[in-house]
């Protein structure tokens, strides 16, 4: 707590009037990082882009805000607490409003699930500690995964006994 405290340029007093435990600053962080995603969930959702077009969007917010993101899939803690999963509720159902649009326009494949997109969010945002010049290279994987979506894609590969 002391180095959070002096990362954050405040006494570790003040810190612990805000957040008791390290618990509640782990809660803290994880509240505000599903906030974030969520902002990210509603932009995709309320977009006049493409379905597909969303996603990416959704994506890139997610790399771009990665060093802000502390969740339980980057390693973080899983914090129970009836505001997380409220926030996790919204996110997916803001992602299920994408892909019912995407499936609804023949854009994006039936078989994809709004835990699909965030399990992919969730990997695109932590990078591999070996790897240079990460966002380039999540940027180039999000392409690919969206590539990957089309409901076009999905049928030329069925079609052809291949796995989609």
């Amino acid at each position: 707590m002391a180095r959070i405290a002096h990362q954050a340029g405040v006494g570790v007093g003040t810190l612990y009037r805000h957040y008791p435990t390290r618990r509640a600053l782990w809660a803290a962080l994880t509240t505000r990082s599903f906030q974030l995603v969520l902002h990210h969930a509603r932009a995709a959702a309320h977009s006049s882009e493409s379905a597909l077009s969303a996603l990416g969007q959704f994506f890139e917010q997610t790399i771009a805000a990665r060093d802000d993101l502390i969740l339980p899939l980057h390693g973080g803690p899983v914090v129970d607490d009836p505001t997380v999963a409220a926030l996790r509720t919204e996110i997916r159902t803001q992602i299920g409003h994408v892909l019912t649009r995407g499936r609804r326009d023949g854009t994006i494949r039936p078989d994809v699930t709004p835990t699909d997109i965030i399990i992919t969010g969730a990997m695109l945002a932590q990078p591999l500690p070996t790897a240079e010049n990460w966002d380039k290279l999540a940027r180039r994987q999000a392409e690919i995964y969206i590539a990957g979506l089309s409901a076009h894609k999905a049928s030329r590969s069925s079609s052809h006994g291949g796995v989609a």
